[in-house]
């Protein structure tokens, strides 16, 4: 058994070796160092965002909303005021609308231009983030000056783990705008630091800070005062723990930055306002900012501890090192921090930007996953500073720290939970009603056997690197299995639950399309899928409760009957459940499609023809 093990082993710990030689005389070839780092961010981004982008359809509910109004947007003409639905639809500023109508114009109406803002967001943060540390991170303070090995591994990792986890890949390849506040809010922190870093060159310096008030305004554009309030909190706090609030202040020239912040938001904002009036104030910000931190809106309500779970399971391959990446830093030794030079303050600027978004939206009232997206950056270059410092300290016989050591035998236990919830799985597929063959789908296509036989592996190698003493390198076992697992369990996932769950509404959408006479209405009852509106790019009317579908088709009746109506029926669409709940009996409509679980009728509004004269009286 010991000799197939190796067998097994032997390539893998070759593969490490070759690496790590080969690193070492990267320092001595910055060009060659430079060109592969060039293809690595190739290879992450490509991976993470841009692999199969738009190869599925829009996932109701949130995704279709953004991308209806983006292409009415483009349909309007009118820039200021998105609209979904016929209804306006003050939820978000424009920005991302914006990036997506631009995209429209190179892509067509697609699914990937729909996502081609977060896509594009969350690579451009990826690089920045990788270049930020490649100058700036030094695993520990002031043992070297910038640019050394320390920072080449801790960017090649750090935007590693930046790219790839869980929340970001999902968040940047969905057409929302969650990935472009990310980007432009880690954007607007990282040209801070960098401004921040630089202050014995205040010509750089000062471009840095400039870039960091244009960030910040795209971040307002993108989500609303958000974007500014939690990069102001993170810089204050920061500055605060270090005592040098004052000086750096004055070097931002904050009048001057701030002119130029208002320049870019302002104008979009007093525009919608003048067209919409006292509606957009109370909807954009008195319910979608103030009461969503002061109070439970929508049903997002969680307890107090909700994000202690939700971090660590975005953060998914990297956050078993989270914890301990945080205590090397040692933050309860301001003095100590104090005294270091300011280009080696990144682990702690990153620290209290993971603290700062962490504690502001646990206190809020209103959780949600999505908000812990802004946050993820700092953690990666915490991991990313972490395991550069394993790296150029190796640990030996007698210097491997006892907490490391507890840290790498708790990740090999959670990749082998990893490996069991895998090939679990299937058994807890096959309750939602709209992919009642998810499960089977699934099991004969052995996606989840191969996920969980890729965490079994990867939980084996780190095993053997940790007897071995090579547990520097556990961190490139840890991507290759999360790769591997990307590539052959959750994209191909996607797309089953792409053809359980929306295809079969896309394919009734071009029904729609196909059968709906001059001005007759279309109806969704039980539930809402606002891709149908995208999709058939026409209104839809949603009747949420069952019980209201009587109601509603009296008053189409009666604006039907008018004398100057030749409209005598409407579509409806929902699941057979539906129909039966709200009362509608096979014989009175007719079947026009069925995709999946979703039924598609006709029914007459002809007081002396129809059938159906009992729900319309």
């Amino acid at each position: 058994m010991n000799r197939n093990l190796n067998r097994l082993i032997a390539p893998v710990l070759q593969s490490v070796a070759s690496v790590a030689s080969v690193a070492q005389r990267w320092e001595k070839q910055p060009h060659f160092a430079w060109i592969c780092s060039g293809l690595w961010l190739v290879f992450l981004t490509g991976i993470a965002f841009w692999l199969s982008l738009g190869s599925t359809g829009l996932l109701d509910e949130t995704e279709p909303l953004f991308a209806e109004a983006a292409r009415q947007m483009r349909v309007t003409g009118d820039w200021i005021t998105p609209y979904f639905n016929e209804a306006t639809r003050f939820d978000k500023p424009p920005l991302v609308y914006w990036l997506m109508v631009l995209a429209s114009y190179a892509m067509g109406v697609t699914e990937w231009a729909v996502r081609f803002p977060s896509a594009l967001a969350a690579s451009l943060l990826t690089v920045f983030g990788f270049y930020t540390l490649r100058y700036f991170g030094l695993p520990r303070p002031a043992i070297q000056e910038p640019g050394q090995a320390a920072g080449w591994w801790a960017a090649w990792i750090g935007a590693a783990a930046m790219a790839l986890n869980v929340q970001t890949i999902a968040w940047g390849r969905i057409g929302v705008s969650d990935m472009l506040l990310s980007g432009c809010m880690g954007s607007a922190l990282l040209a801070f630091f960098w401004g921040y870093a630089q202050a014995d060159r205040p010509k750089i310096r000062d471009r840095w800070y400039l870039a960091f008030y244009i960030l910040a305004a795209l971040a307002v554009l993108t989500k609303g005062p958000i974007g500014v309030v939690l990069p102001g909190l993170i810089i204050l706090a920061f500055l605060l723990y270090l005592g040098n609030g004052r000086q750096v202040l004055g070097e931002m020239r904050l009048i001057r930055g701030s002119l130029l912040f208002l320049a870019i938001t302002v104008p979009w904002y007093v525009l919608v306002i003048l067209a919409n009036g006292e509606a957009y104030i109370e909807s954009f910000f008195g319910y979608h900012n103030v009461e969503r931190f002061t109070r439970v809106v929508n049903n997002h309500s969680a307890p107090i501890w909700f994000y202690c779970l939700v971090v660590p399971l975005s953060f998914i391959p990297w956050a078993v090192y989270l914890p301990i990446a945080i205590a090397r830093l040692r933050f309860w030794q301001p003095q100590r921090w104090r005294q270091q030079p300011r280009s080696s303050h990144l682990g702690l600027f990153a620290l209290i930007w993971f603290a700062v978004i962490f504690g502001f939206f646990t206190i809020a009232a209103t959780k949600l996953p999505s908000y812990t997206l802004p946050l993820l950056p700092a953690a990666a270059i915490l991991v990313g500073l972490f395991w550069s410092d394993q790296i150029m300290h190796p640990p030996t016989r007698h210097t491997t720290h006892r907490a490391v050591w507890s840290t790498h035998l708790a990740n090999i236990a959670f990749s082998l939970l990893l490996a069991i919830l895998a090939f679990y799985s299937p058994n807890w597929m096959g309750n939602e009603p709209e992919m009642p063959e998810l499960a089977t789908l699934v099991r004969q296509s052995g996606i989840m056997v191969w996920g969980g036989g890729i965490w079994l592996t990867v939980a084996l190698i780190e095993l053997v690197l940790l007897v071995r003493r090579q547990s520097q390198w556990i961190w490139s076992v840890q991507l290759s299995g999360f790769v591997a697992f990307l590539l052959l369990t959750l994209l191909p996932a996607m797309t089953l639950i792409d053809a359980q769950r929306q295809l079969p509404l896309r394919q009734l959408a071009q029904t729609i399309v196909q059968v709906q006479q001059p001005e007759e209405p279309v109806l969704m009852i039980g539930y809402r899928k606002p891709s149908l509106v995208f999709y058939t790019q026409r209104p839809i009317t949603f009747i949420a409760a069952p019980s209201d579908v009587p109601r509603q088709l009296r008053r189409l009746k009666r604006r039907l009957a008018r004398p100057n109506s030749d409209v005598r029926s409407l579509l409806i669409l929902g699941r057979p459940t539906k129909f039966r709940e709200a009362g509608i009996q096979p014989s009175e409509y007719e079947i026009l499609a069925e995709a999946g679980v979703h039924r598609l009728a006709r029914i007459s509004v002809l007081r002396s023809a129809s059938p159906s004269q009992s729900l319309l009286e």
